[in-house]
C-alpha cells in the first residue's frame, strides 16, 4: 500500500497532494467510538452487525407475531409471511395476529436439513447435500458403490461427524456444504464467478464477503484508508440520521471496491451502478463527513469556505439543548459583505444557536446585506457605516417580502429585525465588531415595526357545521389506505386511534399537538360530569380541565380500551396516543402524522358540498384545502359563539389569557353583517306581529338591541337602550320591533313569563299582577306565532338564508353584550396533592 495520498488540487488553495496516508489512517482510527470499531476482527475482515434492540439501524423483525426473520426497512413481512398472506386473502393485522410459520426458515447460506448418517443415536451433524447424506459422507459412499460395498460401509462403518467444517469464506456462519469447502450461499456464488474466471475455491474463497443477513454488512472488500474513511463516515451520520440502512451501505461497498479513498475527484455518483435515491443520499453523507474530517485534519478547505454544511453546526433544537444536525448547507455567498459573513461564522460556532433562531437570523442577513449593497460604499467597510444606513436597514425590514412576492407577517418582521441587531450586539460584546462605528446602531423609538391588525374579513376560518357534518358520515373511512404508523399497529386499531383524534379535536377545540399529547389518564369524573385534562404547551400551562359530553368521553374509553392490548414503544406509555414509531423522540403521537391522515382522508372523500347552489341549483363544492386539524378549533369556538355563548365562559374554555382574543370569533366581517341586516330589515314586525318593515339604514342607526327585539323610542336610542320609559315591558310598547332573529330569545322570555307566574299565584299574589303577565305571555306568543307562520310561507331557500342571517346578527349581539363586573379567582380546580 501506498504511504502517500495523493490527491488534486483545489482551485484557489494549496496543494494537498502528498499526506502521509498512515497517518489520516491514524487520525481517523483515533476519532472512532467504540461503537464503531471492528465488532470482529480475523485476517482483515470487518462484519458489523446491527443491534435489532437499538433503533440505529433500520432492520427489524417480521410483522407475523409468531415469526422472527429479520426485514430491511420498508418491508412488513418476511417473504414466506409474505407469500402465505397474499394467499390467504386476510387483512394484514388479522394475518399478522393468526398466522403461525410451519418452520423458521433458514438463511439463504444455510442448510437446515442434517446428514442421515447415525450410530448409536448419534446423527450427524453436517448440512445434508446428496442422497440424505453431508458432503464428505456422499464422497465416501461414491467410493464404496463403485466397488459394491455400499451397504456393508453404511450399516457397519459409516461414522457420524460431531463438528461442522467451517466455510472457506472469513468469518462466514454457515458450515461448508459441499467438498471444496463452501457453503450452499458461497457455493453458488463460486460455480457462478468461475465460469468467466476459472479459479480454485481455496484461492477464490478469501476475497469474499461473508454470508451477511439484512441487518449485517461487511467492509471486507475495502482497502485501507477507505475502511477507516467510511466507518468515520458511518459514525457522524449516525448521528444525522434517524437510522442506517445496511443494505444500502452494501451497495455502497461493492459499487467502492475498486477505490482507495472517498476523497478522490473521480469518486462521485457516476460510480453507483443503480440510481436508487436512497444510495445516493447514503453516500452524499458518507462523503460530505470525510471531505469535513479531512478539512480538519489537515487545516485546509477542501470546499467553499462560504457554504457551510449545518450537520456539522452544532445548531440545538427548539424544544431542547439537544445538538441537532440538520441537512443541507447554508450559502454565506448571499452576504455580500465579508465583515457580515465572518459575524454569521463566528456566532454559529461560538454560541451554537437554535435551528428556528438560525433560520431567521440567515433571512434577516440576506435582507440587511442586499440593502446595505444599494448604499454607498455597499456596506464593505463597518467603519464608514452611519445612523442613516441602519434606518435604511430598518426600513427594508418594514417592506421585506418573502421568496414567494408575498408580503411577511409584522410579527415576523418584527422577529427578522430583532435577531439582525441581536446579531450585531452580539458581535460587539464578543469583540468581534471593534471596527463597527458606534452610529450603526438601533433606535429603540424610531426603529420599531408596528403590530398590524389583522383583516377582519380573513378572521373566520371556522368549518362550516354542514360540512363537519358531512364528515361525519364518512368518519369509518378514517384510518384506511395509506395512514402514518402502518407498520407499528395493526389496521384497524390503527383506523380507532385516528378516528379518536378526529372526534376529540371537533368536540374539544384543542390544539392538533394537545390533542397528540393527551396524557394515558385524562379522564376525570366528578358529580357525574367529566372532564378532560390537558395541557396547554403554547402558553405552558399545564393540568387544564375541559368540559365535555357523555359520549366524547365514551370515545376516549374505548380507545384506552384497545390502547392497553398494543405492543408499542415504551417511551410513550404516558400518552393516550403512543409514539408509533421507536425513532419519534416525543414519545407520542406526532401532530404532522395528524395532519398527513386528515388530508389524505379529506382527498379521498367523494365530493364535500359547501353551503348554497349555484344557479343551477346544484350543490356548490367545498374547498378542500380549508379542512386541516387547527380549523375544528376555531369551529368549535364559532359554534359556542353561535350558540350565545358568554364571552367570558367561551373565554375559559377556549383557555386564552386576553378576552380580546375570544372575541375575535364573535366579530363578523361588515360585508356578512350588511347582508344579514338587509335580509332581516324586511322582517320587522310591531308589538301586535303586523309588518313594520324598515330600510337597513333605520335599522342600524335609528334602533337599538333591547333583550327581545329593536326598540325606536327616541329617549331610550338616545340612551342606547338604557332608558326604557315603560322599564322594559316591551309587549306593551308600540315602539318595540322584533324581528326572526330574536326568535330564541323572545320564547325563552315566553317560559320565564310563565314561571313568574305560577310563582305569583302560589304567593296569592294580587290579580293584577298574574292578569299583566298573563297579557304579556300572550302578547308574546302573538308576535312569535306570526313570525312563525310568515317564515313557513317562505320558500325554503329563502328561510334558510333569512335562519343564516338570524344566526350571524345572534353571534355579534353576544359579543358584544355587556358583562356583570365579576372576576374569576380560581381558574382551573387544584386536585389535592
Amino acid at each position: 500500500m501506498s504511504r502517500v495520498l495523493k490527491l488534486p488540487a483545489a482551485a484557489g488553495s494549496p496543494d494537498r497532494s502528498g499526506w502521509d496516508t498512515l497517518a489520516w489512517q491514524a487520525w481517523l482510527e483515533d476519532r472512532l467510538t467504540e461503537d464503531w470499531r471492528p465488532g470482529e476482527w480475523d485476517g482483515g475482515h470487518w462484519l458489523f452487525t446491527g443491534d435489532l434492540a437499538n433503533p440505529r439501524t433500520s432492520s427489524s423483525t417480521c410483522r407475523t407475531s409468531r415469526c422472527r426473520q429479520v426485514v430491511i426497512s420498508g418491508n412488513t413481512f418476511c417473504t414466506p409471511c409474505g407469500e402465505h398472506l397474499r394467499a390467504s386473502g386476510l387483512t394484514a393485522g388479522q394475518f399478522a395476529a393468526s398466522h403461525r410459520p410451519e418452520r423458521e426458515r433458514s438463511a439463504r447460506g444455510m442448510v437446515t436439513a442434517r446428514c442421515s448418517i447415525t450410530r448409536d443415536d448419534q446423527q450427524c451433524v453436517r448440512p445434508r447435500h446428496c442422497k440424505g447424506m453431508c458432503a464428505t459422507h456422499y464422497g465416501t459412499w461414491k467410493y464404496h458403490a463403485a466397488r459394491g460395498t455400499e451397504e456393508t460401509w453404511l450399516r457397519e462403518t459409516a461414522q457420524p461427524h460431531t463438528e461442522t467444517a467451517p466455510c472457506l469464506v472469513p468469518l462466514c456462519p454457515s458450515p461448508a456444504y459441499n467438498s471444496r469447502g463452501l457453503c450452499n450461499y458461497h457455493a453458488r456464488q463460486w460455480s457462478k464467478d468461475n465460469r468467466s474466471h476459472p479459479a480454485d475455491a481455496s484461492q477464490w474463497a478469501p476475497s469474499q464477503s461473508p454470508y451477511l443477513a439484512a441487518h449485517q454488512f461487511s467492509l471486507q472488500l475495502l482497502d485501507q484508508p477507505l475502511r477507516c474513511e467510511l466507518l468515520y463516515a458511518l459514525q457522524h451520520t449516525d448521528r444525522w440520521t434517524r437510522s442506517l440502512e445496511p443494505h444500502r451501505i452494501r451497495h455502497l461497498v461493492r459499487d467502492l471496491a475498486d477505490a482507495t479513498t472517498l476523497l478522490a475527484d473521480d469518486i462521485g455518483p457516476d460510480r453507483l451502478r443503480g440510481n436508487d435515491a436512497g444510495t445516493l443520499r447514503t453516500f452524499t453523507r458518507l462523503r460530505t463527513a470525510v471531505r469535513t474530517g479531512f478539512e480538519e485534519f489537515t487545516g485546509t478547505p477542501l470546499d467553499d469556505p462560504d457554504v457551510l454544511d449545518l450537520r456539522f453546526a452544532g445548531l440545538r433544537t427548539v424544544a431542547g439543548n439537544a445538538p441537532r444536525h440538520m441537512p443541507g448547507t447554508a450559502d454565506l455567498r448571499t452576504i455580500h459583505q465579508p465583515w457580515l459573513r465572518d459575524l454569521l461564522r463566528h456566532w454559529l460556532t461560538t454560541s451554537s444557536p437554535r435551528t428556528d433562531n438560525f433560520s431567521n437570523t440567515m433571512r434577516a442577513l440576506a435582507i440587511a446585506s442586499r440593502t446595505l449593497a444599494q448604499r454607498p460604499g455597499e456596506g464593505l467597510d463597518p467603519a464608514a457605516l452611519g445612523f442613516t444606513d441602519a434606518c435604511a436597514v430598518v426600513d427594508a425590514f418594514r417592506t421585506a417580502l418573502r421568496r414567494d412576492g408575498t408580503a411577511y407577517r409584522s410579527s415576523q418582521r418584527r422577529t427578522l429585525l430583532a435577531c439582525f441587531f441581536q446579531l450585531i450586539d452580539y458581535g460587539r460584546r464578543s469583540g468581534h465588531l471593534d471596527t463597527l462605528a458606534g452610529a450603526f446602531t438601533r433606535d429603540p423609538v424610531q426603529h420599531r415595526i408596528r403590530l398590524e391588525e389583522e383583516d377582519e374579513d380573513a378572521i373566520g376560518k371556522a368549518l362550516p357545521e354542514s360540512v363537519i357534518r358531512q364528515l361525519d358520515t364518512h368518519l369509518d373511512t378514517l384510518g384506511t389506505g395509506e395512514v402514518q404508523g402502518r407498520r407499528d399497529i395493526p389496521a384497524a386499531d390503527l383506523q380507532l386511534l385516528y378516528q379518536t383524534v378526529y372526534i376529540l379535536l371537533r368536540d374539544t377545540g384543542r390544539r392538533p399537538l394537545e390533542i397528540a399529547s393527551l396524557p394515558r389518564d385524562c379522564l376525570e369524573t366528578a358529580h357525574g360530569q367529566t372532564t378532560l385534562i390537558w395541557n396547554n404547551h403554547k402558553r405552558r400551562r399545564h393540568r387544564r380541565r375541559l368540559p365535555i359530553t357523555a359520549s366524547t368521553a365514551q370515545t376516549i374509553r374505548s380507545w384506552q380500551a384497545c390502547r392497553s392490548h398494543l405492543q408499542l414503544p415504551g417511551t410513550g406509555d404516558a400518552y393516550l396516543f403512543p409514539a408509533l414509531s421507536a425513532y419519534s423522540s416525543a414519545g407520542h403521537l406526532g401532530a404532522n402524522y395528524i395532519s398527513e391522515t386528515l388530508r389524505t382522508w379529506v382527498d379521498s372523500l367523494h365530493a364535500l358540498h359547501a353551503e348554497g347552489v349555484d344557479a343551477g341549483g346544484n350543490p356548490l363544492p367545498f374547498d378542500r384545502t380549508l379542512i386541516y386539524p387547527y380549523a375544528f378549533r376555531h369551529s368549535y369556538a364559532q359554534r359556542h359563539a353561535d350558540a350565545g355563548t358568554p364571552v367570558d365562559v367561551l373565554r375559559e374554555l377556549m383557555d386564552h389569557r386576553s378576552i380580546a382574543m375570544t372575541q375575535r370569533y364573535y366579530q363578523v366581517s361588515l360585508k356578512r353583517k350588511s347582508a344579514a341586516v338587509a335580509a332581516l330589515s324586511a322582517h320587522v314586525v310591531d308589538r301586535l306581529g303586523h309588518p313594520a318593515p324598515s330600510s337597513p339604514g333605520t335599522y342600524e342607526l335609528r334602533s337599538v338591541a333591547v333583550p327581545y327585539g329593536g326598540c325606536t323610542e327616541p329617549s331610550n336610542v338616545k340612551a342606547g337602550g338604557e332608558a326604557c320609559p315603560i322599564r322594559f315591558q316591551c309587549a306593551g310598547c308600540g315602539y318595540y320591533r322584533p324581528d326572526p332573529s330574536y326568535l330564541p330569545a323572545i320564547e325563552q322570555h315566553i317560559n320565564e313569563l310563565r314561571a313568574d307566574r305560577e310563582t305569583a299565584q302560589a304567593m296569592a299574589a294580587a290579580d293584577f299582577v298574574t292578569t299583566a303577565l298573563t297579557a304579556q305571555i300572550t302578547a308574546f306568543e302573538n308576535v312569535v306565532d306570526r313570525m312563525r307562520t310568515r317564515l313557513a310561507a317562505m320558500p325554503a331557500h329563502e328561510r334558510e338564508e333569512l335562519e343564516h342571517a338570524s344566526t350571524l346578527l345572534r353571534k355579534t349581539r353576544a359579543g358584544s353584550r355587556p358583562l356583570l363586573p365579576l372576576t374569576v379567582t380560581t381558574r382551573t380546580h387544584t386536585p389535592p396533592s
